[in-house]
């Protein structure tokens, strides 16, 4: 039997299943077309403006900063503009920013961790259901056919292994999202702390 006839014969829980994880697919997909843009400014722009910052002061940096994106270009810009108040200053904006930032990069998650939870759930009620629906065949039955009775009880596991298999796919995919998002947060903390570091730079030279 194909993919197709043991879906068919799942019986009407296999379509919420495909559902709830097509939802699922659609916000992984949504968070990493995100978190590929935000990949797009990497740690050594961030070098390069904390060395602008200490030469050239923070108008220069910001001149640097114009049309880049990303979490770490936001950074930047964020210490460019703050670098005339100080390391202190700095770090403080510095952490609000981040902050921010890890919020937006951790957006809809909580939909992926949801469908996750969903499928299996929704594939072992239709495996309560399709039981009772089978032990229904045999009580109302005076002469038990074995094959129909097994017929029924794997009809009723299918959606178990449906919902199972749906919900390991999204985990294995939302544990792919959270491996890019902790790089991008490596990232970030390792530029905050060249970014401050050149304000201090900055500070010393006066």
């Amino acid at each position: 039997m194909d993919i197709v006839s043991y879906f068919k014969d799942g019986g009407a829980f296999m379509y919420p299943i495909l559902l709830v994880f097509l939802i699922g697919l659609v916000f992984v997909i949504e968070r990493l077309i995100f978190l590929i843009k935000s990949t797009a400014t990497k740690e050594s722009f961030a070098i390069d403006i904390a060395n602008t910052i200490s030469s050239k002061g923070g108008k220069k940096a910001l001149e640097a900063c114009k049309g880049a994106v990303g979490p770490i270009a936001t950074l930047c810009n964020v210490a460019a503009t703050e670098s005339n108040h100080g390391p202190e200053a700095v770090e403080k904006a510095l952490d609000q920013s981040g902050n921010m930032e890890m919020a937006n990069m951790e957006k809809n998650m909580t939909w992926i961790a949801l469908a996750i939870a969903v499928a299996p759930m929704l594939g072992f009620l239709g495996t309560v259901v399709g039981m009772v629906e089978a032990f229904e065949v045999i009580a109302n039955s005076d002469d038990i056919n074995a094959g129909d009775v097994a017929g029924g009880i794997s009809k009723a596991l299918l959606t178990t292994a449906f919902g199972l298999i749906c919900a390991v796919v999204l985990q294995m995919l939302q544990n792919g999202v959270m491996y890019i998002i902790d790089n991008i947060v490596v990232g970030m903390q390792k530029s905050s702390l060249a970014l401050i570091k050149s304000v201090e730079t900055k500070v010393a030279k006066k």
